[in-house]
């Protein structure tokens, strides 16, 4: 059966508009300036497994591309987060972030203290995008579509109310404001190509749909264990692990 491009585009933003996690509470907190630094910090120990897992889940994919075209346009999202041999990368610029929050970077990169939950959800997506057709795993990566947005609302809200906040400390962030727009056009046009029957754009949708799952699973997990009701869970960060230098006072005296 033929399909609506238009239709299924706006379907498409309509999900980011319903499910994407900026709409979690424990963002509104660290956004507004209302998380102690024991909450920045399990944020910034998680969230590192989740970058940590993008280059890994994006060589899955460019694994079982046959077609050259699309490993040419695809392997640049390797390059953004892993940078080169010596320098650069969204994950070396995500340690830096460890290290204005008072962490250890090797600390943060070793993943432990990682919540079990956190583990499970992006494990899972990396398997989701080695195992599914490409066009779903290609449109798993549109929560992209919605990132700019946050990414924006990240940068001032940090800055505004926390003193680690400076440009080094958020050069994650200012760099994804100019990747996340080139990968997503190529990605959103990929998607609304290759779906072309009903069928196709049910399953890209639900992929979507998926991958905000396993972005807003990772703020619940956040939010109970550091949050509400403040339950750890066996191998998640004790708020102690990696704190390093005087932050550890700092920290002592909320």
């Amino acid at each position: 059966m033929a399909a609506d491009r238009q239709a299924f585009h706006a379907r498409l933003l309509e999900i980011g508009k319903d499910r994407y996690h900026d709409r979690h509470p424990f963002h509104g907190m660290l956004h507004g300036g209302g998380s102690t630094m024991t909450q920045v910090r399990a944020w910034v120990i998680n969230r590192y497994y989740y970058q940590s897992r993008i280059p890994m889940k994006d060589a899955a994919f460019l694994s079982r591309c046959d077609d050259p075209d699309l490993r040419r346009a695809w392997r640049s999202r390797i390059e953004d987060h892993d940078g080169g041999v010596d320098a650069g990368g969204g994950i070396r610029r995500w340690l830096r972030l460890a290290a204005a929050v008072g962490l250890d970077p090797g600390y943060v990169a070793s993943t432990r203290g990682v919540l079990p939950s956190t583990r499970f959800a992006v494990d899972a997506y990396v398997s989701f995008v080695r195992e599914k057709p490409l066009l779903e795993a290609v449109a798993s990566s549109l929560t992209e579509l919605f990132a700019p947005r946050i990414h924006s609302e990240r940068i001032a809200g940090l800055l505004e109310h926390y003193a680690f906040a400076d440009d080094a400390a958020l050069a994650y962030f200012r760099q994804r404001l100019t990747e996340a727009p080139r990968d997503v056009e190529f990605g959103l046009n990929y998607v609304l190509d290759h779906a072309d029957t009903r069928e196709k754009q049910d399953a890209a949708a639900a992929a979507l749909t998926f991958k905000t799952d396993v972005l807003w699973s990772q703020l619940d997990a956040l939010y109970s264990a550091y949050v509400t009701p403040g339950r750890i869970p066996p191998g998640g960060w004790d708020g102690r692990d990696g704190v390093v230098g005087e932050t550890i006072a700092t920290e002592a005296a909320e």
